[in-house]
C-alpha cells in the first residue's frame, strides 16, 4: 500500500484506485453534448412527420432537453446524459414520448430506433474517432505514477464494454487498465456490489480502493460499497458538478499524489 496524498496532505493508503471514465479521465461533454442533441432534433423530426401540433413539438424540445440535462449549449454534469447509461436515456425519451400520447410499446420502439441511428450518424461521421475525446489535464501522469507504485487500476463506467475497450485502445491505455466494469456487468453502477465484483477480478480489497468520479452516484456507491476513500472529481465539464458525497475533491490530477 501506499499513502494517497491531496495538495500533500495525507489521506489514506490505498492498494488500488477505481475511476469512472465520462468527465473524470477524458472530456466527454462534446460529444455527448452532440449526442443529446442528434437525438433530440431527430425524435422532434419524428413527431413533425406524424403531425403532432407544434406545441406538442415545443413540449417534447424542453422535456427532452430537461431529461438529459442540456443547459445553455452545455451539459448539466448532473443529468442523465453525463450521468446514466445508453439503456436509461432510453427508457427517459420513451417515457416522454408517453407523456405525449405513445403507448409504451410504440415508444420504446421509436426510442430504439432514434439512438440507432443516431449512433451509426455518428460513426459515419467520425468512423476512426469514436470516443477519441482529449484527455483531461495531468490524468497521463497520475496514470504512470500510479503503474510504477504499482497500483492496481481499474475503470467502473456506464459506458458499453466495447465503448470502454474503444477507449482504452484510441488513448493508448490498454496497459494501464487491465480490468473494467461496464453497463452490461452485472450489476451495473451505481450498485454497490458492482465495486465489490469488479474489486474481486482485480483481487484488491475493498477497504484499500479508492474510488474517483465526477458524480454523487459513484461517490455514495463507493462509502456504500466500503472504499477508503470517495475522491470528487470536478473539472471535466464547463459547468461545475454539485457534488456532496465526497469525503474529499480535487480539480486537477495534479493535485493526487503518492508517498
Amino acid at each position: 500500500m501506499h499513502q494517497l496524498l491531496i495538495k500533500g496532505r495525507h489521506i489514506c493508503k490505498v492498494s488500488g484506485i477505481l475511476f469512472d471514465k465520462d468527465g473524470t479521465l477524458i472530456n466527454s461533454e462534446p460529444r455527448l453534448l452532440m449526442l443529446a442533441k442528434s437525438r433530440k432534433e431527430l425524435a422532434k423530426k419524428f413527431f413533425q412527420q406524424e403531425k403532432y401540433t407544434p406545441s406538442d413539438v415545443t413540449m417534447l424540445d424542453k422535456l427532452l432537453s430537461k431529461a438529459y440535462g442540456l443547459v445553455d449549449d452545455c451539459i448539466d454534469p448532473n443529468g442523465s446524459i453525463a450521468i446514466a447509461s445508453r439503456s436509461n436515456n432510453l427508457i427517459s425519451t420513451a417515457t416522454i414520448f408517453c407523456l405525449l400520447g405513445k403507448s409504451w410499446s410504440k415508444s420504446v420502439a421509436l426510442a430504439s430506433e432514434i439512438f440507432d441511428q443516431v449512433s451509426k450518424q455518428s460513426f459515419l461521421m467520425n468512423p476512426t474517432e469514436e470516443n477519441g475525446e482529449d484527455l483531461l489535464p495531468g490524468i497521463v501522469e497520475f496514470l504512470k505514477e500510479s503503474k510504477k507504485r504499482k497500483m492496481k487500476l481499474g475503470i467502473i463506467s456506464n459506458d458499453s464494454r466495447d465503448g470502454i475497450q474503444k477507449f482504452l485502445e484510441i488513448n493508448k491505455l490498454v496497459d494501464q487498465f487491465s480490468f473494467y466494469w461496464s453497463s452490461e456487468d452485472i450489476p451495473p453502477k451505481p450498485n454497490p456490489n458492482a465495486i465489490k465484483q469488479l474489486c474481486k477480478i482485480i483481487n484488491l480489497n475493498i477497504s484499500e480502493c479508492a474510488l474517483i468520479g465526477d458524480s454523487d452516484t459513484d461517490l455514495k456507491m463507493a462509502k456504500m460499497a466500503g472504499s477508503a476513500v470517495a475522491i470528487g472529481y470536478t473539472a471535466g465539464w464547463k459547468k461545475l458538478p454539485l457534488l456532496y458525497e465526497h469525503d474529499h475533491l480535487i480539480s486537477h490530477w495534479n493535485e493526487l499524489s503518492f508517498q
